[in-house]
């Protein structure tokens, strides 16, 4: 393959994942077609087949997905705190601030995608799963961190509380679609925010006569 080819195909790529992803979290997987892919992305449909099939397109989806969002991540301001708690908590409400757009805009490809495929593209599943459960697995040390830090015993473990937060997070997307606004997603984090707040909160202890 000639250099120029290479990068034509890459481009056809990119253009068709660009496309999966404003199709997909608006109208689903399943009821997004190869044409629509083609036709949203501007390619022949004969460029498609650079991705072999539309569930290897699903799971270099999620697999982009997972690379971007993870390069935004990885730059964001909350790992600037000091303290584990506040990386936490800031960490949640940059999730909140990405709340801009239609509501396709704000959610998630890989929690959109996995919803409908479960049980029928398990690669797919797999790949979404990858998504979320590496999402969650960055918050781990700080939540080990802010029980330490606290000197404090939680129900659970730092894995399971991360999951959890993602678990809120997911959920959050999924009532802002049934009520068509984004402003419930946001209430939900905010909820998760006292939540997390009081689950944080220094233990008192009572003292008896």
């Amino acid at each position: 393959m000639t250099v120029a080819k290479g990068a034509q195909k890459q481009g056809f790529k990119a253009r068709l994942l660009a496309a999966a992803w404003a199709l997909i979290r608006a109208k689903g997987y399943q009821a997004t077609t190869v044409d629509a892919l083609c036709a949203e992305a501007g390619v022949t449909k004969g460029a498609f087949h650079h991705f072999g099939s539309k569930e290897e397109l699903g799971v270099a989806s999620a697999e982009h997905w997972s690379q971007m969002t993870g390069a935004l991540f990885a730059e964001a301001p909350y790992h600037d705190h000091a303290h584990p708690l506040e990386r936490i908590l800031t960490y949640v409400a940059f999730r909140k601030a990405l709340l801009q757009g239609t509501v396709p805009e704000c959610t998630c490809l890989v929690g959109t995608m996995v919803q409908e495929i479960y049980e029928t593209a398990p690669a797919i599943r797999a790949a979404c799963d990858r998504s979320i459960s590496g999402r969650a697995a960055t918050l781990e040390a700080d939540i080990e961190a802010a029980i330490r830090d606290r000197g404090m015993s939680l129900p659970g473990t730092a894995k399971s509380l991360a999951l959890h937060t993602h678990a809120v997070l997911q959920g959050a997307f999924i009532l802002a679609k049934a009520k068509g606004s984004a402003a419930f997603a946001a209430d939900s984090i905010d909820h998760l925010t006292r939540y997390l707040e009081l689950l944080f909160r220094p233990q008192v202890v009572e003292h008896h006569a």
